[in-house]
């Protein structure tokens, strides 16, 4: 009876030892429920996270806040591309001219020499931006052209030209600042921006292979004016720029936060979500308040852009929603997973909108309608058959099967992986179309498309050139799909390596 009174007596003194001298009962104390308390020493990727009874010490403190800045920094890069990348579009233009007085044009297209995002090479652009903070002004719109009008925040503001409300026609549109409380006239399409920057973009087209009748029209019947001017309106100057060497790309480095902060201090935010300006403001980006981070919030913002950048190539690339690609192990995918407002169920897809906004310019309904015959769509790939990344030192092939369902014309264009601008090669036009007439159809209709740093004997009208040690991505276009395309009863090839 000693030996087991012994024991229990030696058993009861380990339980007791392992309970904190403050863990005695007391009346109203009620057991805490499993996952409520945090140790006192946590192991995370941050390293060892001290706590004195839930209490962090100070080199916790100091980690954990600097992750949080970190993460909201983050996280405020990707949700800020699209405002970022638009004030670099306007800043590339501003080169060209005051606005609301230069039109420029891509008179022969687009070509290579011009760092854009994924830009077409099919059609002439008409590329320009607007400056309402002197009021109103009047936009004429030529007949017969395609294109749309987005604000700074890249919100969809209205179509223009054949699928925008003159139907094609051509028409006045009358474009209101924020705020404008005035008189509104009749006779004028009348839209209303969230912002006092807006861009428009449209697209003439070719005739009979000639890009002239159309950028002719553009010339004739475009007009820029203050409302209050419109008895008098000013002469416009159309700058063309094809094959002019000029940039529209943002920076991925520190240089982007105060492109950001920039937007923010210049433009209505009404339109922002709660949240979004919330991260902005998280990291010392916030209307009327200046932008002037100390040397830690700078180091970590320095990081923070390199970390977005990274991430929005990675989400761009190898996008991981499965439900984006056409086909299933394919890697031709959409642009516009979740629509042109990347939403489902009322949730912003946030992977689909970084995507985008990092490697695309331009968004309006028509871009992902669903109309047999008309508007255009569009499907990329970033990587071969084997899913491996795209190598401008090795040759490819691209088949695609007889009756490629369009009512146009169909294009595949090459762009580079760093600047997503045509890729610069010795080609002025890296594409392959059914617009060149020299473009060689196989027996059954089929064409067979090559990609390489040389071009495969007797195929040079069917190649695209790449460059050795760069990589690059395309985009497929058809423009005016036909059904077996929304059916998908056709169906592009992988591009296969050779």
């Amino acid at each position: 009876m000693k030996l087991v009174a012994s024991v229990i007596s030696a058993l009861s003194f380990v339980a007791l030892s392992a309970i904190p001298l403050n863990a005695q009962q007391y009346k109203m104390q009620t057991p805490i429920p499993p996952g409520v308390a945090i140790p006192d020493k946590v192991e995370t990727r941050l390293g060892t996270l001290n706590f004195f009874d839930g209490f962090p010490d100070d080199a916790t403190v100091e980690k954990l806040y600097d992750n949080l800045d970190f993460q909201h920094a983050v996280q405020a890069y990707l949700l800020a591309l699209a405002p970022v990348n638009q004030l670099a579009n306007r800043k590339g233009m501003a080169e060209l001219g005051p606005f609301n007085l230069t039109v420029p044009i891509f008179e022969d297209r687009m070509d290579s020499k011009s760092l854009f995002l994924t830009p077409n090479n099919n059609t002439p652009y008409t590329w320009f931006w607007l400056d309402l903070r002197d009021g109103p002004l009047v936009l004429e719109v030529p007949p017969n052209v395609l294109g749309l009008i987005n604000d700074m925040w890249y919100n969809f503001v209205t179509d223009v030209g054949l699928v925008g409300p003159d139907k094609g026609q051509g028409g006045k549109y009358l474009i209101l600042p924020p705020g404008y409380n005035g008189e509104v006239p009749t006779g004028y399409f009348v839209v209303k921006p969230a912002t006092f920057s807006v861009w428009v973009p449209w697209r003439s087209f070719l005739v009979n292979g000639d890009p002239k009748p159309g950028v002719d029209a553009v010339e004739k019947h475009t007009r820029i004016y203050r409302l209050k001017d419109a008895a008098n309106p000013p002469k416009l100057n159309f700058v063309h720029v094809s094959g002019k060497a000029f940039s529209t790309l943002a920076p991925g480095d520190y240089p982007f936060w105060e492109y950001l902060n920039q937007v923010v201090q210049e433009e209505p935010t009404d339109t922002v979500d709660p949240v979004t300006l919330g991260l902005y403001a998280s990291i010392g980006i916030q209307k009327g308040k200046s932008f002037a981070p100390d040397a830690r919030m700078k180091k970590i913002l320095t990081e923070a852009a390199l970390i977005g950048d990274a991430t929005a190539r990675t989400i761009n690339g190898r996008f991981r929603i499965e439900e984006s690609y056409y086909y299933p192990n394919s890697a031709w995918r959409t642009g516009f997973f979740g629509g042109y407002k990347f939403e489902e169920n009322g949730a912003r897809i946030l992977d689909a909108y970084s995507a985008f906004f990092f490697y695309a310019t331009g968004v309006t309904p028509a871009m992902d309608s669903k109309s047999v015959g008309e508007g255009s769509q569009y499907m990329a790939a970033f990587v071969d058959s084997q899913n491996k990344p795209l190598d401008g030192g090795k040759n490819y092939k691209l088949h695609l099967p007889p009756n490629i369902p369009v009512k146009q014309f169909w294009s595949v264009i090459l762009y580079d992986n760093q600047t997503r601008s045509m890729l610069q090669t010795d080609q002025r036009w890296p594409a392959a179309t059914s617009q060149n007439p020299k473009l060689l159809p196989n027996a059954d209709g089929s064409v067979d498309i090559y990609f390489g740093p040389k071009a495969p004997a007797g195929k040079e009208n069917n190649w695209v050139q790449t460059i050795p040690g760069k990589g690059w991505n395309t985009l497929l276009r058809l423009y005016g799909p036909l059904q077996p395309w929304f059916d998908k009863t056709w169906r592009p090839g992988e591009i296969e390596p050779i």
